[in-house]
């Protein structure tokens, strides 16, 4: 926010407001909109992403088959996506992943390092834009993960796509997303609900990968002041809506609430340090109520180094190493 405010100050001398006038003036602001606190929480994303991003390119393999910013959607210019492959003629299972960044930034550049390593362990990788809010609403961006769903699968030849081994997966708020969608596929019930139809036969699905996700709406509470307000922001912004716990669309978006046992197998992550991992733990608790087959890598409250958000993206640590191959032995285990 001081970024925000010194920015205030510099307008008030330039314009002749009172210092105070102008401060008081980006409060009120602030309380009627969230575009001035998700600016900000999008340019620290941002730069944080951009610092995760840098730290795999010693990671990435150079042998790779890749397909950069095919169009799924040429009417919209959030509409493109990234394919990545190892250079084998056969369709390979397929991960389609939905990138994080609170739902007010972030774009499939900041996960394609990560997808080339994937890719590399033997599958297709599918990094996915959509548009981001305070600009683009609930459920837009579910909607447009269903449209790219529906170009893998027309295109599924050309791009090395098995379309009968489809692994959704997500971090952070794409987290959220892609088990939005996997919910979309199972339940016909559900989809009429929300309005989206996804065009992927429910057998197709073989499963999801969630890494430090916020599944859950109703949970949206920080455990810090500054968490709060991040996860506050993130909710006003995407949602349009407070944190009002009986919105319809709260309920709509929180995953915990629809999950059946016919919800796919999961494989669900987050660090011991990270501010979202009570919705991971609630996930969990459900995935276990209705028998949904998972696979769950948490980690003691006492582990060091404490991993905070994200974690799983530092794969120079052996957490994230750990991670990832435990995010790979499922990914074959379900589409064998």
């Amino acid at each position: 926010m001081a970024a925000i405010v010194d920015r205030a100050r510099g307008l008030a001398r330039r314009v002749g407001l009172g210092t105070a006038t102008a401060v008081g003036a980006l409060v009120v602001t602030a309380r009627t909109t969230p575009w001035p606190s998700a600016l900000l929480v999008r340019a620290v994303f941002d730069r944080g992403a951009a610092r995760a991003s840098a730290g795999l390119e010693k990671h990435v393999p150079g042998d790779l088959v890749e397909v950069v910013d095919e169009a799924y959607d040429i009417a919209s210019p959030d509409g493109r996506l990234d394919v990545f492959r190892p250079s084998r003629e056969e369709p390979l299972p397929t991960v389609v992943w939905v990138h994080g960044g609170a739902f007010v930034s972030g774009s499939k550049n900041d996960v394609a390092n990560y997808l080339r390593v994937l890719a590399a362990r033997g599958f297709t990788t599918v990094g996915v834009d959509y548009s981001v809010a305070p600009g683009s609403r609930y459920p837009r961006p579910v909607e447009q993960v269903a449209a790219a769903l529906a170009h893998l699968l027309d295109h599924a030849d050309r791009l090395g796509v098995d379309p009968g081994r489809i692994v959704l997966a997500g971090d952070s708020a794409g987290a959220q997303i892609a088990a939005q969608v996997a919910l979309l596929v199972g339940d016909t019930a559900y989809a009429k609900d929300v309005g989206i139809d996804v065009d992927l036969p429910t057998d197709a699905l073989k499963g999801l990968v969630l890494f430090c996700g916020a599944y859950d709406f109703r949970l949206a509470r920080g455990s810090t002041r500054l968490g709060s307000w991040l996860i506050e922001t993130a909710v006003w912004s995407y949602l349009g809506s407070g944190r009002r716990h009986d919105d319809r669309t709260t309920r709509q978006g929180s995953i915990p609430v629809h999950v059946t046992p016919s919800f796919p197998p999961t494989f669900v992550s987050a660090g011991n340090g990270d501010p979202l991992l009570p919705h991971t733990v609630a996930l969990v608790e459900t995935l276990d109520r209705h028998g949904v087959d998972h696979d769950t890598l948490l980690f003691d409250d006492a582990h060091e180094p404490r991993l905070g958000h994200e974690f799983q993206f530092d794969l120079d640590g052996a957490d994230g190493r750990e991670a990832l191959d435990r995010a790979v032995a499922f990914i074959e285990r379900v589409t064998r």
